[in-house]
């Protein structure tokens, strides 16, 4: 490619279709070079060392036939969109044994570039090409292996192709090699050595081993943990508009993660990414939309964000666009559209719409109730660790909703929830040890149940509470603190703790005796068809209080 030239059409590294000029491609990391020829380009790539081949065999060469100048002229017809020319001119220069050439012809065969896709023929021309030790063409040896194409998958021979690459200074084999340490593909686990190759590949500008390399500072992984570290190799990378950076970057602004919070910066580098087409960006820029934050709340948008990012199989913004259209929010109320996303996150393993879903099914919304199929959904989202759903299907077994009822299984899933945080499955663990269903009867451990849910603002918690304090029940009575936790649920709307505290207003338990008070808060439980409520309410009326 000519000085003042345009960047490449295609990464020829690993043959990206690039969308626009970048120094180097967002796939793989490859240098593109800025004005540079392809030759250049590819050239940047590999060793100085008088060892490395690039040249044809003697024999090859004759007056009227330079594999250097063909090469070019390929490249050249490469990036002016004329793939079949260049398919001739890689073909005739890999005969004559030019190592660039073979290994190009080899991506033309793999990616179908101007020539039918062959994976057997592409590795036919890597291998050619690598056995004369040119680093591009072990790296695309080493992908194959790793992918299973033209050969069988194999995994530790890809790492010893990515090794041959790696050593020779090549940018993306480094990445790759690193990424088979961090995760133990094809060679035991090694965080330590994934971090040493993502730092040779990193220091060469590759912004997919910054971004890598950032994440393992920002999760302390092979690597001391210094955030500020990873933002700093997030910003080289989304500097060179590699998305999955910027989503990282804003994340890291959004999180306050080695910086400063700033919801503003975050909505700019979610931006960036959103509107380039990254279904993470336009997931996360949906949900600043949504809470305003870093940007005007608009619930429309945050939908229109979100139908972009699971348009694309996105499937947290599946469930989350499932999740607007169950309550129209942003969009019309449509309860069987809202079924439709959460089945489609749900089908690809998405524990809360595998949970939302399984709420569907459990109460007719926008599907025919079916308490089996939620029995299942809510199984499948709580092995996976999802509180909600293993609240739910803890109730299902206490009260034997879809399956047969069994109070073991029930505290049993109650205590992983509750153990999580869930302050529902609290609560009701608490009911199963007041009452010894599923396990020993112990009041003492339902009050410090019931004090976990009640702190996290659970009305039913703060009842039952209110009541272990007025009783003395697994913890030392105390009507003041009863009538706090009492007036608390009654607030909420808990028939209970309304016709308990106005018992309390009557005999002043706690609180000043009010005739007046405690009326007031009996009629409110009759309300809701509390019997002891109803009760006081009619002695009270008999003594003529009422």
């Amino acid at each position: 490619m000519a000085e003042g030239m345009s960047s490449p059409k295609f990464c020829p590294e690993c043959g990206f279709k690039l969308s626009g000029p970048s120094k180097f491609c967002p796939e793989c990391g490859t240098p593109l070079g800025s004005g540079a020829s392809a030759t250049q380009t590819a050239s940047a790539l590999q060793p100085t060392s008088p060892s490395q081949p690039v040249s044809v065999t003697q024999t090859a060469q004759s007056a009227g036939d330079d594999p250097v100048e063909l090469y070019e002229n390929g490249q050249s017809a490469l990036n002016s969109g004329d793939l079949t020319s260049a398919f001739k001119y890689y073909s005739t220069a890999a005969e004559m044994g030019y190592a660039p050439a073979q290994s190009t012809l080899g991506w033309c065969y793999d990616f179908g570039n101007g020539v039918e896709q062959n994976y057997s023929k592409a590795i036919e021309w890597y291998s050619k090409s690598a056995a004369q030790g040119y680093s591009i063409a072990q790296f695309f040896m080493g992908m194959c292996y790793e992918f299973g194409k033209g050969v069988d998958q194999n995994y530790p021979i890809a790492v010893e192709w990515y090794l041959k690459a790696a050593e020779q200074g090549h940018a993306p084999a480094q990445k790759n090699l690193g990424v088979c340490y961090e995760f133990g593909y094809g060679i035991e686990k090694n965080p330590v050595k994934a971090v040493e190759w993502y730092t040779k590949s990193a220091d060469q500008g590759s912004p997919d081993a910054q971004c890598n390399l950032g994440w393992c500072y920002e999760s302390g992984n092979g690597v001391t943990k210094n955030t500020a570290k990873a933002v700093e190799l997030y910003t080289k990378a989304a500097e060179q508009n590699y998305l999955r950076a910027q989503c990282n970057l804003g994340w890291c602004y959004e999180s306050g993660i080695g910086v400063q919070p700033d919801p503003v910066k975050a909505v700019e580098w979610y931006t960036k990414a959103a509107e380039q087409g990254e279904p993470r960006g336009q997931y996360n820029l949906g949900f600043c939309c949504l809470k305003g934050n870093g940007i005007a709340q608009n619930s429309v948008k945050a939908a229109e964000w979100y139908i972009k990012a699971a348009e694309q199989g996105y499937s947290f913004a599946q469930n989350d666009l499932g999740h607007l259209y169950e309550y129209g929010n942003g969009v019309p109320k449509d309860l069987v559209k809202a079924v439709e996303w959460y089945t489609k996150a749900a089908d690809q393993g998405l524990a809360p719409a595998q949970c939302n879903l399984g709420l569907c099914y459990e109460f007719n919304k926008g599907v025919t109730a079916d308490i089996k199929k939620a029995v299942e959904l809510y199984t499948m989202a709580a092995e996976k660790g999802n509180v909600l759903a293993q609240g739910n299907l803890a109730y299902c077994y206490e009260y034997g909703n879809g399956l047969a009822k069994d109070y073991v299984k029930a505290v049993e899933w109650y205590s992983k929830a509750a153990a999580g945080g869930h302050a529902f499955s609290q609560c009701r663990l608490g009911m199963c040890y007041k009452n010894g269903n599923g396990v020993p009867k112990d009041e003492v451990k339902a009050a410090q149940l019931y004090a976990q849910a009640a702190e996290q603002g659970d009305i039913t918690a703060q009842s039952c509470l209110g009541w272990c304090y007025d009783k003395g029940e697994g913890i030392a009575q105390n009507y003041f603190k009863a009538v706090e936790w009492y007036m608390k649920a009654a607030a909420g709307g808990d028939g209970y703790a309304q016709s308990n505290l106005g018992y309390c207003y009557e005999m002043g338990n706690g609180i000043q005796q009010d005739y007046a008070k405690a009326v007031e808060w009996y009629k409110k439980a009759a309300a809701q068809g509390n019997e002891f409520g109803k009760n006081r309410l009619s002695d009270l009326k008999k003594q003529g209080i009422a």
